[in-house]
């Protein structure tokens, strides 16, 4: 019996029979044991068919970092061969990442409990949106569509307005989804959240004193391009779409494009790069229209959050700085209290705490901007999970994911309600 490798393919042959089995997208978890590894792990992470998940950028891969690297099937037999040579260690974490995109995009609709669990599995923006509307429809006393701009392709920037009863008093809260394209848990639980607010307003003291005293902002996809992309091109896709004269390279970095240190240590002036700033400040429309939005509301809002994942973190400002915020102490207290809610009713582990000591340096981020705006109880959160699947979170994790994030909201939104009244 003999054995060919190829970078694509294993081919089986025996008596002139051949079984051929094509390499699966990967990724690896590897991780740095001196200097010399961290120079061959940033030099293999920017190798072609690559994506690197974790850190966002090479800069921050160091020693003792666990580096979370797809890689396409092309290229993993190449990969591996390099990691063995240098004696550096790796593990697996997906054996297959097709089956679980696959998984993420199956269309049920021919499932008769289909109907059930609608927010229970991934949509293409063009569900996303017809939802959008019928849920408008369907509850008009509760819900308003607000559109504050559009997309570099013209897609509608649509957000959901929450509010019961009229009052000139009412302070407000915003929630974005969707700023990484590829971060579908993120749009999954914007409609979580405001489904679930429409459900238990009647029937979740929690929710109706929230609802009958401040406005809910909430934009289920910032970055519309990107997350349409991601559905038919390239998964892994970060950025939004936007065109540049100056490069053939495509996107910006929305969460590097505010106004918050713009484009210093921990972003990119290069086009080509995951973190890429723009060409300035609010350089992309997506950006640029929720910051107007903002602006327009910086009276009466008082909370602003922003869903990411993956890692499983409740952050808050700053990002950009290792200088703590004005009223740090009091952001840790609300973080540290929904991630001990959070372990209590899901055990699961949320880390917290400042952007740059938690992570990483990373400005440019809507988080910090809105802070420096006024908006002074302003988070990040990092939804599941720790990168077992990643960016990949299968559709039946959906649920848990959403539940830890609604923990999280409710616990600082409650909070700050009665700090701002």
């Amino acid at each position: 019996m003999k054995l060919l490798l190829t970078a694509a393919f294993l081919s089986f042959c025996l008596f002139e029979h051949c079984i051929f089995l094509q390499t699966r997208d990967q990724v690896f978890s590897i991780t740095a044991g001196t200097l010399q590894d961290v120079a061959i792990i940033k030099n293999v992470s920017s190798l072609p068919k690559t994506v690197l998940w974790q850190p966002a950028s090479p800069e921050y891969i160091g020693v003792g970092a666990e580096v979370h690297l797809y890689i396409s099937g092309s290229t993993v037999e190449t990969i591996k061969q390099q990691l063995k040579q240098h004696g550096i260690t790796y593990k697996v974490l997906l054996e297959d990442a097709q089956q679980l995109m696959e998984k993420q995009t199956r269309n049920d609709s021919g499932d008769p409990r289909s109907s059930n669990n609608f927010l229970e599995r991934y949509h293409p923006l063009e569900e996303i949106y017809n939802w959008i509307l019928k849920t408008t429809q369907d509850n008009p006393n509760m819900v308003k569509t607000i559109l504050i701009g559009s997309s570099f392709e013209k897609e509608p920037l649509y957000v959901l307005k929450l509010s019961v009863g009229e009052s000139s008093s009412k302070k407000a809260m915003w929630i974005d989804c969707g700023i990484h394209a590829r971060e579908w848990i993120s749009p999954a639980f914007c409609m979580w959240f405001v489904q679930h607010a429409i459900d238990n307003y009647k029937l979740n003291p929690e929710i109706a004193e929230l609802l009958n005293n401040m406005e809910i902002y909430v934009l289920p996809v910032m970055n519309p391009d990107g997350y349409k992309y991601t559905w038919t091109t390239n998964r892994m896709w970060r950025k939004n779409r936007a065109l540049y004269t100056h490069s053939d390279c495509v996107g910006a970095d929305l969460n590097r494009n505010f106004d918050a240190n713009w484009c210093t240590e921990g972003s990119s002036q290069l086009p080509c790069d995951q973190t890429y700033c723009g060409l300035f400040p609010e350089s992309e429309l997506e950006a640029r229209a929720v910051a107007g939005f903002l602006r327009h509301k910086r009276d009466i809002m008082k909370l602003y959050i922003s869903i990411h994942s993956y890692s499983q973190m409740l952050l808050f400002p700053y990002s950009y700085t290792y200088r703590e915020a004005d009223n740090h102490n009091e952001l840790y207290e609300l973080v540290r209290d929904a991630a001990a809610k959070i372990k209590r009713h899901y055990r699961t582990i949320y880390k917290y705490g400042s952007g740059s000591h938690t992570i990483y340096l990373a400005p440019g981020g809507s988080d910090d901007w809105a802070y420096d705006l006024g908006i002074k109880y302003s988070f990040t959160f990092e939804l599941q999970d720790r990168g077992q699947y990643g960016f990949l979170l299968p559709p039946d994790r959906i649920k848990t994911a959403c539940n830890e994030a609604l923990t999280a909201v409710k616990s600082v939104a409650t909070e700050v309600m009665k700090k701002t009244h």
